[in-house]
């Protein structure tokens, strides 16, 4: 079945951004997937993302469903035909909504989890949590508005941070069955990141020392989108060790 290209308004999109070492984000990925390096370190973090007026592209906006979401993400590159393609790899998704959690890998690539979500806003000031249903992991993310990314060892400044997001716009997740990732492209002529710094930030899954060694995932940085128009447009799916299928 040919799935949906989906349109949507990014109303929050935080980035909560740790430096990893790279054999440990490696032991994490499947093939053909390797970690890409920024100043010698792997990246990867947490994406919670609240999405409003979600819908077919071509559906009237006020159809649109709103939802609260939240991805780990490790940044990869890849052989591909043309040379090293850059993206995310996504081993996990969650979701507060049934219908996400039922339609992912479903009618649109990107299978959810469900997770219950704790959000505080305001222009200034970002707190958001969540604990999965499943028990496996929980988050806790306090964040306020910034004039500029500081005290990071991935990004020299908000400028360079945001140029490595736009540049991996592809982003490929696990699925159940193992034997391939699926695959879904962010596209938007408004992009736009601001910097946040962090005030507390929480994660079982970076905290957990089986999967991140002592010392070998550290908080970093922080940006957020807001307000956002975007497309999320569906990839061919990635085989596991392979190409796309």
């Amino acid at each position: 079945m040919r799935q949906p290209r989906l349109s949507s308004v990014v109303e929050r999109r935080l980035l909560v951004n740790y430096r990893v070492a790279p054999d440990a984000a490696a032991r994490l990925l499947p093939g053909p997937l390797r970690p890409q390096l920024v100043n010698g370190y792997a990246v990867a973090g947490i994406c919670l993302l609240r999405l409003g007026s979600v819908r077919p592209a071509r559906a009237p906006r006020a159809f649109g469903l709103r939802s609260e979401n939240a991805a780990h993400r490790i940044a990869v590159e890849w052989d591909g035909p043309d040379g090293v393609e850059t993206g995310v790899y996504t081993p996990r998704r969650d979701t507060a909504s049934r219908i996400n959690a039922w339609a992912g890998g479903r009618l649109f690539p990107g299978e959810h989890g469900r997770a219950d979500f704790e959000v505080h806003e305001t222009p200034g000031r970002i707190r958001v949590a969540l604990a999965t249903r499943d028990g496996d992991t929980r988050v806790d993310v306090t964040a306020e508005l910034s004039d500029e990314v500081r005290d990071s060892e991935l990004f020299a400044d908000l400028a360079e941070a945001s140029r490595f997001f736009r540049g991996g716009p592809r982003g490929f997740s696990a699925t159940s069955s193992g034997r391939h990732l699926d695959g879904m492209e962010l596209r938007t002529d408004a992009w736009h990141m601001e910097a946040v710094r962090i005030r507390s930030a929480a994660s079982s899954f970076f905290d957990d020392p089986d999967r991140f060694p002592p010392g070998s995932a550290t908080l970093d940085c922080a940006l957020v989108m807001r307000g956002v128009p975007a497309d999320w447009r569906p990839l061919p799916a990635l085989v596991r060790g392979g190409a796309s299928a």
